[in-house]
């Protein structure tokens, strides 16, 4: 029942829950958000997604099984008061398999939409957004297997952050500079993200704004 009641603000739903884990730490201190604040809105998010793949079973069904196995890795951190590599290296591909699944669900909803209302727009801005997050944990990933993948990283920021910000410049094509991929595998990452993300412009946001012009030529 109470799905039924929150599934039509699964959008917008997923949506927040991501904006929160991206700004999040401007307004709670850093290290209670990264330890303890930031885990639980991943998991948020994945619940969200859930909610988004609800008539999708057996996606839905994966995906709980990811949010089960991402809440035993936290809890095993928390009460440890540590991150155990090989646990963390797993955390991360849970993540990554959820973003990747939810981001070509997202799309696929997008682009077969027949009219463009708050879901496709939510939509749309999640997808981009969970860009950002798959192009941050492949990066994280990288950085883990060895580090000093990338330079330039400003002091007194965690890493998280900075390869946070780094995969989101990457994916803008902003392009400051300051930090730097220096081995091979980190710079095809950056080519990756960089690539994927004008892909999304050009094609994603080109279609929906196509069926929007369309859409209020047929309405007036």
């Amino acid at each position: 029942m109470m799905e039924k009641v929150i599934y039509p603000y699964r959008f917008e739903i997923f949506f927040y829950s991501q904006i929160i884990i991206l700004f999040g730490s401007l307004i709670i201190p850093p290290i209670l958000f990264e330890n303890v604040v930031s885990p639980i809105l991943f998991q948020v998010n994945i619940l969200a997604g859930v909610l988004l793949l609800f008539k999708k079973k057996k996606l839905m069904w994966f995906l709980i099984f990811l949010l089960i196995i991402t809440s035993i890795i936290i809890s095993s951190n928390i009460v440890n008061h540590t991150e155990k590599g090989i646990l963390n290296f797993f955390k991360m591909s849970a993540y990554f398999l959820f973003y990747i699944i939810v981001t070509f669900q997202l799309i696929k909803q997008v682009w077969k939409s027949k009219r463009v209302g708050k879901n496709v727009i939510f939509g749309l801005i999640s997808g981009y957004i969970s860009l950002g997050l798959i192009g941050f944990f492949i990066c994280m990933t990288i950085e883990m297997i060895t580090p000093g993948s990338f330079q330039g990283f400003s002091e007194g920021i965690s890493l998280t952050e900075n390869i946070m910000y780094y995969s989101y410049v990457t994916l803008l094509t902003i392009g400051y500079g300051e930090v730097l991929p220096i081995t091979s595998l980190a710079q095809k990452s950056a080519i990756l993200i960089g690539l994927t993300g004008q892909m999304y412009l050009v094609v994603v946001t080109a279609i929906v704004v196509g069926k929007y012009v369309s859409q209020v030529s047929k309405d007036n």
